[in-house]
């Protein structure tokens, strides 16, 4: 009798690790895929008027980026920013080709996200006013940009694991 609840209790045990492990490789599989996915719409986005007038305010607000407006057009700017974007999707996607083009380009993404991340600090209306500003996000640009905090764990996370020289694609 002990020795059926044993070998019962040890089926349960390989079935959940079994789930976990599929699920977790699922879970790679979407947050790398997933990274890749966002830069690579976005990016493209920016070759489009809509998307670089939209991201101005955003740009010019910034004591870390504002000055490119002095060398770029709005336009300017946003297609390299576009170009950037794609470029980090790619080299995100070589993972199963090269961990090192891939680290280099979670790292990049991790570095552009702190960048839009710092937008919070000095784009206004990021906190809003009629709820009586800090801690209540505006929807853009504050709700928007929250989100990158997210996609930053994400780019760090698709970093360590290229890092790793394990390759957990599915």
């Amino acid at each position: 009798m002990i020795s059926t609840v044993t070998a019962t209790m040890s089926l349960e045990r390989e079935r959940d690790t079994t789930l976990s492990e599929k699920l977790q490789g699922v879970g790679t599989f979407m947050t790398r895929y997933g990274l890749v996915i966002v830069f690579a719409w976005i990016g493209a986005m920016k070759f489009s008027a809509y998307e670089a007038n939209d991201i101005q305010p955003l740009v010019a607000n910034s004591p870390l980026m504002g000055w490119r407006y002095n060398i770029f057009s709005v336009q300017a700017f946003s297609n390299w920013l576009g170009v950037l974007e794609i470029a980090i999707a790619v080299m995100i996607a070589a993972r199963p080709i090269s961990r090192q083009i891939s680290a280099a380009g979670s790292a990049l993404a991790a570095v552009l996200f702190l960048g839009t991340l710092s937008f919070m600090l000095s784009t206004p209306p990021v906190w809003e006013a009629t709820l009586g500003g800090f801690p209540a996000l505006s929807v853009v640009p504050g709700q928007f940009l929250l989100k990158d905090v997210v996609l930053l764990g994400a780019s760090i996370w698709t970093l360590g694991e290229a890092l790793t020289g394990q390759c957990h694609d599915r």
